[in-house]
């Protein structure tokens, strides 16, 4: 999977806003952002709603029929082109993107650099709300792109599996699963709003391309999608998202090692 597969950028999505087919979403974590201003013609991507009110830890996935009949009501079918950005924080559009490509939706990017790009790019905004009309989609589930607590706990004891955690190394140093190492995505990205160039990805994430399997995590699945998706554009595929993340992680009394400072981490998704 290469760049273009995963993110496109403002100057393309200009010329191509007004197509029929393609859905725009804002995935800022609060809706006031669409609100204040959004990317016309887009609708407002609500993780709410696409995570399971009945777990006990934030953000974490509905279960796979509901989240595909979610997918159709928010008006995605397998047919449309899907572009997801948020405004001021990357994060919020790779995890999106990570949970619509693990349903089966093959034709989803990132807008790279968000709202703001868009703006540099001379695209105009929108205050007006919008909703595409809902529709069926049929998903095709890609199992591997999550993870749970059972699977990282033997991870743990795979050699050839790294599990790494994406918060800020002062969040690492306050609380982390034992035997997981720290790659921030803050590394991943310029300014919380852009991914890296491809050959700066690759020299960041050199020292786990000999791992057979990925699994990143962060406070609540969030961030960890920027690493998971950074790892699929420059070739390693077996990557994975623990869902529940440290929220889970801690939640559930599993052992962690740190200074104990559980605010620092506490404030990152």
């Amino acid at each position: 999977m290469n760049r273009h597969n995963i993110i496109i950028e403002a100057e393309e999505l200009l010329t191509r806003v007004n197509e029929e087919n393609i859905r725009i979403f804002d995935a800022s974590i609060v809706d006031d952002m669409y609100q204040q201003g959004h990317i016309p013609g887009a609708t407002y991507f609500d993780h709410e709603k696409f995570s399971d009110p009945g777990k006990a830890y934030e953000y974490m996935l509905l279960p796979d029929d509901k989240l595909a009949a979610q997918i159709g009501a928010a008006g995605i079918s397998n047919d449309t082109e899907v572009v997801v950005y948020a405004c001021g924080m990357l994060p919020y559009a790779a995890r999106a993107w990570w949970v619509l490509r693990y349903a089966g939706h093959n034709n989803v990017r990132v807008l790279n650099g968000g709202l703001s790009a868009w703006k540099k790019a001379g695209g105009e905004v929108e205050q007006v709300a919008r909703q595409y009309e809902p529709v069926v989609f049929h998903p095709e589930f890609k199992a591997g792109m999550f993870a749970n607590k059972e699977e990282v706990i033997e991870a743990l004891k795979d050699k050839e599996i790294s599990v790494v955690d994406v918060l800020p190394l002062e969040s690492y140093e306050g609380a982390h699963i034992p035997g997981s190492t720290c790659l921030s995505s803050m590394d991943l990205m310029q300014g919380l709003d852009y991914l890296l160039p491809d050959d700066q990805l690759a020299l960041r994430l050199q020292e786990k391309s000999g791992y057979k399997r990925i699994i990143t995590y962060c406070g609540g699945g969030i961030a960890a999608a920027v690493n998971a998706m950074a790892h699929l554009i420059v070739g390693q595929e077996n990557v994975a998202v623990y869902d529940g993340s440290l929220f889970e992680w801690i939640g559930e009394g599993l052992p962690v090692r740190g200074t104990g400072k559980w605010e620092i981490w506490k404030q990152s998704a």
